[in-house]
This record gives structure tokens, sequence and C-alpha cells, in this order.
């Protein structure tokens, strides 16, 4: 993702600023898709793995990455309090 982008991109709801998830957050919230646990803001069940996405800085929302293009809609949003095995912060 563009950096110029990254720098520019926050959270719809909160305005906290946004960074690309690392690889053991991408893979903890992958892990809790595939076992059906994971909703949207909107209570709506996540049923497809993120090959990218994006956290805000204070880790409580994720955003997912599609084709390069972040989607930004507070309704897609996920909560990371719901992910049990979600890493500490760096």
């Amino acid at each position: 993702m563009d950096k110029r982008l990254l720098d520019i991109l926050c959270c719809p709801v909160s305005k906290t600023p946004v960074r690309l998830l690392v690889r053991p957050e991408l893979e903890a919230v992958n892990t809790a898709i595939a076992a059906g646990g994971v909703l949207t803001t909107a209570n709506t069940p996540v049923r497809e793995r993120l090959d990218e996405g994006l956290i805000t800085l204070d880790r409580k929302v994720i955003y997912r990455v599609e084709d390069g293009i972040p989607v930004m809609l507070p309704e897609e949003g996920i909560g990371t309090t719901q992910l049990n095995d979600f890493p500490a912060a760096a």
C-alpha cells in the first residue's frame, strides 16, 4: 500500500490513524475467521480471510484491504476485543 495513502487514512468513526497489520496479527484474525467467531461492528459474520488489513493505532478496530483498496466503512470494521489470541502490541 502506498505510504502516502496510509499516512492520511484514519478510522471513519474515531479518526484514529491506521497502520498495516503485521503478519502475527493477520494470522490471528484469519484463525478466528476460520473458526467462525468474528463479527463486523454491524454484527455480520466475517466469512472470508483477510489477505491484508489496517488496524487503528489504538488497536481497537481492523479494516480489510481488498485488491489494495482499503474498505474504511464503519459497518465493515472488525473489533479486536472479540479476538482472544490477538497478539499484544509490539
